[in-house]
């Protein structure tokens, strides 16, 4: 039997501003990964999203990225090692804090935006990023892009002990390198409920992906992501779940908890 998370970037929120439906999307999703702040986010809005996760039985993860509000997140920063990995400790003890509240934990830590990009593309750059979750959490594990371009994150497993989660995105369009297609290009973000659910299902259960050439990208996927500033999120989260459950896989988060990896 197939086993897939279904998973989604959410309480990226600030202040008077609403971004994102987390009300309507959490209960559909099986972990959600929770702005630090530094991208969006604030302290009452990651309470919020805390509690909302917890009460909907969702994995909660953190999703630092660099200090860039007014960009949300999405430009390059040129920060030094050590100013990275205290970035992402510092975003991380901050929702840990919270989950502390409560009475619940932080089970995984995606990059978001820039930083993911960065990450994919540099591995001192994911290095240290690995390096931050295993010195706040060895039990934490890292969200990365499932194929080749993440490669790098299993040598990083093997060395670091750390717990690798592989990502794809059925919203996002693909090059035929395996990265994601730059979002100023048009047709990068998909909003079409039935082929992003198609797209998912292929994932899941054939390992690839269609790339923008037509080319077959393999994958090995154990969570997929869907953009909670997507307009359609919803829906997408909705159709997405009902192509899983008619073609019998099973929507569950890839790590436990308390036990760690769970499949995958």
């Amino acid at each position: 039997m197939t086993t897939i998370d279904l998973n989604c970037d959410m309480g990226e929120s600030f202040g008077a501003y609403t971004l994102g439906m987390d009300e309507a999307v959490m209960p559909l999703i099986t972990s959600a990964n929770i702005a630090c702040g530094y991208h969006a986010g604030d302290p009452t809005v990651m309470d919020r999203t805390i509690g909302l996760a917890k009460k909907n039985g969702v994995n909660i993860g953190a999703h630092p990225g660099y200090p860039d509000i007014e960009g949300f997140g999405r430009r390059h920063m040129d920060l030094t090692p050590q100013e990275l990995r205290s970035a992402i400790i510092y975003q991380i003890g901050a929702l840990q804090a919270f989950a502390r509240a409560h009475n619940t934990r932080v089970t995984h830590v995606k990059p978001h935006g820039s930083l993911y990009l960065k990450a994919v593309e540099d591995p001192a750059t994911a290095a240290t990023i690995a390096q931050a979750i295993v010195d706040v959490d060895p039990d934490m594990a890292y969200i990365a892009l499932a194929g080749k371009k993440g490669e790098h994150m299993t040598a990083l497993s093997r060395t670091m002990g750390l717990k690798v989660i592989f990502e794809a995105f059925p919203d996002r369009a693909y090059t035929p390198e395996g990265t994601l297609a730059p979002r100023k290009l048009p047709g990068a973000v998909i909003s079409n409920p039935s082929e992003v659910a198609e797209r998912a299902l292929m994932m899941a259960t054939q390992g690839e992906v269609i790339a923008t050439d037509g080319t077959r990208i393999q994958l090995n996927a154990q969570t997929l992501c869907i953009h909670g500033d997507n307009p359609k999120a919803v829906d997408l989260v909705k159709t997405i779940r009902q192509a899983m459950e008619s073609n019998g896989v099973t929507l569950a988060p890839a790590i436990d908890a308390g036990k760690g990896l769970t499949h995958g």
